[in-house]
């Protein structure tokens, strides 16, 4: 009950949140996406938030945890039907900076799953735990098995010349999916993703890492903005060579 009520506070503030950034992006006159990445897809959040409010040609949904994956495909159904003239493709991979078998932790709040090992001593997770743990379950979370890929490798698989843009929030892993792109950012029009300043997370790079492999790229900040009861922020990026 008390995961419940939490989650739904949550989802309350964070239409609020979201409404602020595409509000953002339509200011600077972006109405139309002809290629956009959705790495990070949970249950199909920002399928539904970014088709709903521009013109989306394609987009690339990427879920790593198969148990959300599972979800993500049930709910495309209904996406597909709602937005018929984007063309939705969903891939079950992880996407890092090297080829090769990782686990995710799946947790029972799955928007929250992560690749990164939990500071279990962080006072952020036990809070964390408390709200959202499940009464017949002694851990927040359950390993899952995925295959991680290189975002620079699908996209050439996949002649994809140019993207719009690139959503991360794949929970401290930024960096390394940045990292396996860089070959992608050149041609890469936006990019938004989170990063966490709690210290639940073990992300073993800091905001300043992401911020110098997107300033050699000639991305330049363009948008900060708090979510709400998070010691997450997001960030819109723009690639000054376009």
């Amino acid at each position: 009950m008390i995961q419940f009520f939490t989650l739904q506070i949550l989802k309350f503030f964070d239409f609020f949140h979201q409404r602020k950034f595409i509000n953002f992006l339509k200011r600077r006159g972006i109405h139309k996406l002809s290629v956009f990445f959705d790495i990070g897809a949970h249950k199909g959040e920002s399928i539904d938030l970014f088709c709903g409010n521009f013109e989306v040609d394609k987009i690339y949904s990427f879920e790593a945890s198969s148990i959300t994956f599972n979800t993500l495909k049930l709910k495309a159904e209904k996406l597909r039907t709602k937005f018929k003239k984007t063309k939705i493709f969903l891939e079950n991979f992880a996407l890092g900076s090297t080829n090769k078998k990782i686990s995710i932790k799946h947790i029972s709040e799955s928007s929250s799953s992560t690749i990164r090992e939990i500071n279990k001593n962080s006072k952020y997770y036990k809070k964390k735990f408390f709200f959202l743990k499940k009464s017949n379950e002694n851990s927040l979370y359950k390993e899952v098995e995925v295959e991680q890929i290189l975002l620079s490798d699908y996209v050439q698989k996949n002649n994809i010349e140019v993207i719009d843009f690139i959503k991360i929030d794949t929970e401290g892993y930024e960096f390394e999916v940045l990292k396996g792109a860089e070959n992608v950012l050149k041609k890469t029009h936006f990019i938004l993703f989170e990063h966490h300043y709690d210290d639940m997370i073990m992300k073993n790079y800091y905001f300043s890492d992401i911020h110098e492999i997107l300033k050699k790229n000639k991305f330049k900040r363009i948008y900060k903005s708090k979510m709400p009861f998070r010691k997450t922020f997001e960030y819109i990026y723009v690639n000054q060579e376009f």
